[in-house]
């Protein structure tokens, strides 16, 4: 049997001498197993009965009750006919001999059986690194600061964090501790959880394809402005010049009615068109960044998490690095303080607007990435006895912290750049007066621009957020990003250095998110067996050339708006019900004493009062106050899209056409169908999902490790969460396990 001491080893699966002792123990495992008499074939004991009613700590189903069930159930069988000490020590040197005979058959149990070698992280830092880095976006850079300065400044933190602790850390901290419990990918682990639940997982895989599928065109217009950073000048420095018929040169038109970075923007980089409807010519720059960041996506990811995890250690850091550098460069910029005085100025009034609290939840919803299936198939990688409460509070509140920090980083330079507006404005006014002109004086404020820059962010951040929040609000554009940061970066000294190093930000900041998104995808595959004589690195391939192949619809001219369209209706929705499924599965399926308990076997601690009442209660009444409450807002307010007049150098909001309106409703509808398909059809004896044996998972040893004995409810926890004194759980649904195979079909 298994020991204490292969619970603490490190878990690598390129380990060939741990995968032979792994394979010894499971292979002396089922020769154990094979001399107990089957419950089917009858028992001769008076006592054995009473050992299959006895419940055992931590056991959630059947399928997971391998080790504790086989362990006692050994004590208590008479010794078989054939259990010589000289047949055991001759059948054990046969095991030896097989499992040592070739160290190409690593997998000796086939299939998933207990005890089959699941890859995992070399290290506990490349896995914090991971997770920080998928949960840490381009939200947190940009959405965060637009969203505190425009909802009361500093008292927009207080509903931020009370979110924070009512749905976004819960959440987290429940799919990081599920997916290292079931050691599976999204839809293994809710499959598991009961078979009618499979469409959980598949509607978390759909819906991380679809993001990920247009989340890559971020990545690649990082990648465009990347490579013409090493211009001097920049390109979006001045506004070209055009050639007329008679051989005078004067500015382009459309880039005087607009500005520098708008038209290089709209007009270079994204080649726009004014209509949804006119897709016009096609973007061949766009077309080969877009193969570009396809083709790295899939050579960081192609050796598995072992490869891409190293990788985290320059994508995770490096934000960081350049955040800390402008940081420093922003706080010596004239008017910075202005800027993040600005920025964390509470105004109080703004509480009692309940649209601030419903922005504040769909902030921290989106920004820790839940739901997409990501954190489940990272925390599957983690040892068994992994402390997933500690890294859900450090990776929640770095990415929190960040966000606050990137507000400080970004406010000090949107400060500068109204205080030079001002400086202007002064100066221009100035000068009027000494020419003795009292009339049509323009009005000078600084507190009027530092609004004014930070409202036209409202009407630009779209392409860079990346967690589709777009249909809570009205107004829309381009990027914060490649609009109002490269126009001030523009007024610093060497400014292609400070260029490089932002777009170079923007880029590490998508891709390693890109990771944790499309690994969601990919483990789910594999862990259905989809494709089970396909190595994983075809099936890394073969998902990033179908994404660049349709990603080629976002090279023309109404690409941008297309990518809109994904990223109003694709993720917001289908997620939100994602994870409110996932909240209710473990509270009223599952069971959350069930859940309190597995996570005790695999920290050592068991959760508070505290986490249970928001999994069963605060958790999904807060998910459904933001879907009810972002339904009447799409109802009331409509959804529109910004499209770009080129004759006037701004944007016009136009309704969406009934086509796309076709489009948005069956993205949405392809994600969350899957739930009650999967049900439907289960019921009607049909699988979807096809049943598989639970992962290798120490029971046994963690309890002996932890010395976990049965925890007796509280009084208060038996009125609040419905705990009987048999140790059932009401409100909760029957318990679906997989059919128990019987020994015999198992030798």
């Amino acid at each position: 049997m298994a020991n204490t001491a292969q619970l603490l080893r490190r878990q690598s699966s390129r380990d060939i001498i741990l995968k032979s002792q792994k394979s010894i123990d499971q292979l002396e495992l089922r020769e154990l197993r094979g001399r107990l008499v089957s419950k089917e074939h009858g028992v001769s004991h008076h006592h054995h009965t009473s050992l299959h009613h006895q419940p055992l700590y931590g056991a959630t189903n059947q399928g997971f009750m391998s080790d504790a069930f086989d362990e006692s159930s050994e004590l208590e069988q008479d010794p078989p006919p054939f259990g010589s000490e000289a047949s055991t020590s001759k059948a054990k040197a046969e095991l030896v001999a097989i499992a040592t005979a070739s160290a190409d058959q690593q997998d000796i149990v086939e299939g998933e059986k207990e005890g089959e070698e699941r890859e995992s992280w070399d290290s506990k830092i490349m896995f914090l690194l991971a997770t920080i880095g998928y949960a840490v976006g381009l939200g947190n850079v940009w959405r965060f600061p637009y969203l505190a300065q425009k909802n009361g400044g500093g008292a927009f933190l207080v509903p931020y964090f009370i979110m924070l602790c009512i749905q976004g850390i819960p959440i987290f901290y429940l799919e990081l501790a599920i997916g290292q419990r079931l050691r599976k990918g999204a839809i293994g682990v809710w499959s598991q959880v009961s078979p009618y639940l499979g469409g959980i997982g598949i509607s978390s895989a759909v819906v991380s394809y679809i993001v990920a599928l247009y989340y890559n065109t971020i990545i690649a217009w990082c990648l465009i402005y990347l490579l013409h950073s090493f211009e001097s000048p920049l390109p979006w420095a001045d506004c070209p010049t055009r050639l007329y018929k008679n051989f005078t040169y004067d500015h382009e038109p459309e880039c005087v009615a607009s500005s520098p970075t708008q038209f290089y923007w709209y007009r270079t980089t994204l080649q726009c068109s004014e209509s949804v409807d006119m897709p016009e010519n096609f973007n061949y720059h766009m077309a080969i960044a877009l193969i570009v960041s396809w083709f790295l996506v899939y050579i960081c990811m192609v050796q598995g998490i072992t490869s891409s995890g190293k990788i985290v250690y320059m994508t995770a850091i490096f934000p960081y690095v350049v955040l800390i550098i402008f940081f420093f460069r922003g706080i010596t910029l004239k008017g910075a303080a202005d800027g993040v005085a600005h920025l964390f100025t509470p105004r109080w009034e703004t509480l009692l607007d309940p649209v601030v609290w419903l922005e504040a939840g769909t902030q921290i919803f989106f920004s820790l990435g839940l739901a997409f299936g990501g954190l489940i198939a990272f925390s599957s990688y983690n040892p068994a006895n992994n402390n997933c409460y500690r890294d859900a509070i450090l990776v929640s509140l770095t990415n929190c912290g960040t966000s606050m920090f990137a507000g400080v980083v970004v406010f000090s330079v949107i400060g500068f750049k109204a205080t030079a507006t001002f400086d202007r404005c002064t100066e221009e006014r100035n000068g009027l007066l000494a020419q003795n002109k009292t009339h049509n004086l323009p009005v000078c404020d600084l507190q009027t621009e530092l609004a004014n820059v930070s409202y036209l962010s409202l009407s630009i951040y779209i392409y860079i957020y990346i967690y589709i929040y777009l249909l809570f609000q009205s107004a829309s554009g381009t990027g914060l990003a490649f609009i109002i940061f490269t126009e001030a970066i523009n007024q610093f000294p060497g400014a292609q250095l400070w260029a490089v190093l932002f777009f170079l930000m923007l880029f590490t900041l998508g891709i390693d998110s890109q990771f944790g998104t499309l690994e969601g995808v990919v483990t789910s595959l594999v862990d259905m067996k989809l494709f089970p004589n396909l190595p994983k690195e075809y099936i890394v391939g073969a998902l990033c050339f179908s994404c660049c192949t349709i990603s080629m619809c976002f090279a023309n001219g109404a690409g941008s708006y297309i990518f809109q369209l994904m990223d109003s209706f694709a993720g917001n929705f289908p997620l939100l019900i994602i994870a409110l499924f996932e909240c209710l599965s473990i509270s009223y399926i599952y069971g959350v004493r069930r859940f309190s308990d597995d996570i005790e076997m695999m920290t050592g601690s068991r959760p508070n009062f505290y986490w249970m009442f928001c999994w069963k209660y605060l958790s999904p009444c807060a998910m459904v106050t933001i879907l009810l409450a972002s339904f009447y807002q799409l109802l009331t307010e409509g959804s529109s899209y910004p499209a770009w007049i080129g004759s006037k150098g701004a944007t016009e909001g136009m309704e969406w056409p009934h086509w796309c309106i076709v489009v948005a409703f069956f993205l949405i509808l392809s994600s969350i169908l899957w739930i009650p398909i999967v049900a439907v059809l289960r019921l009607c004896g049909i699988k979807v999902v096809e049943d598989s044996d639970p992962a290798w998972f120490p029971e046994a040893e963690l309890r002996e490790v932890h010395g976990i004995v049965p925890h007796e409810p509280t009084e208060l926890e038996r009125s609040i969460f419905c705990f009987n004194m048999d140790g059932t759980e009401g409100m909760c649904c029957p318990k679906y396990g997989l059919p128990e195979k019987s020994l015999e079909e198992e030798e």
